[in-house]
């Protein structure tokens, strides 16, 4: 699918690898829509991007923010081609530790918005998707983009909850590729080791420095522009279905 004049959904677009995204698509002539929470950067992103860019305050977790956010998308640009999901959590916690056993509502909080928030763009983007002309050949109407994590095979120390959670991303690709098939929607995941996010600038540089030399090669954290990259090449590659994708130089998650 040629992105240009399409219109994509962004989740967690107003920083780091949505930020990434947004300007990527934008850059290739696509319409974007930023779903965030963060209204100060994500009206800030729209703004510095231009018209075809627009930022909606939504909830991946509430299905009432996200099919209206959805729907106004639709109304703005006409349809909806493309949806990466980003927006997700991950603090840490042990199953049981010195504080005791995880709290469950904290487990709860981290489900409900990585991957119940993940399905519920999911499934009513795609609602949208199957509404759409066919663009090309291959009868092509939609892509989904998931993101899981390398913590989905390699979960480390704290990292039950989010691990779960990206695990799941992981388990539902191919069966929604599957499913959504018969409609010309294809669904992939990108699976992210060690990218240079903000996060990254607030942590100490022996602690940097260290995450830098766990990788096989290149020597050094991913960079958010070569997840954007790679977004785009799924979008553009009508042949990657039902895949996830590991971007991670090779890295294999130790337990701590």
């Amino acid at each position: 699918m040629d992105i240009a004049g399409k219109t994509a959904v962004v989740t967690g677009g107003a920083s780091g690898l949505g930020r990434a995204t947004v300007e990527r698509y934008a850059a290739d002539g696509a319409n974007v829509a930023i779903f965030d929470l963060n209204d100060e950067l994500g009206e800030q992103v729209a703004k510095e991007l231009g018209d075809s860019v627009v930022y909606f305050n939504v909830d991946v977790a509430s299905e009432e923010s996200v099919q209206k956010a959805v729907d106004a998308v639709v109304e703005k640009f006409g349809a909806l081609h493309v949806v990466n999901n980003f927006a997700g959590i991950g603090p840490a916690c042990k199953t049981y530790g010195k504080k005791g056993p995880h709290p469950l509502d904290l487990y709860q909080k981290i489900v409900a918005v990585n991957q119940v928030g993940t399905f519920n763009v999911c499934r009513l983007a795609a609602e949208k998707m199957a509404a759409n002309e066919p663009v090309n050949d291959d009868g092509s109407r939609g892509v989904i983009i998931n993101t899981a994590s390398v913590a989905a095979y390699e979960g480390q120390i704290g990292q039950v909850a989010y691990s779960a959670t990206k695990g799941a991303i992981v388990g539902m690709t191919l069966p929604m590729a599957r499913e959504l098939a018969s409609y010309g929607i294809r669904v992939n995941t990108i699976v992210p080791g060690l990218i240079h996010t903000p996060l990254f600038d607030t942590i100490e540089e022996s602690y940097y420095k260290a995450l830098e030399a766990s990788t096989v090669y290149p020597k050094r954290l991913g960079k958010t522009s070569e997840i954007a990259k790679l977004s785009a090449h799924i979008v553009d590659n009508d042949y990657i279905n039902g895949e996830c994708i590991r971007m991670d130089a090779a890295v294999r998650m130790q337990p701590k």
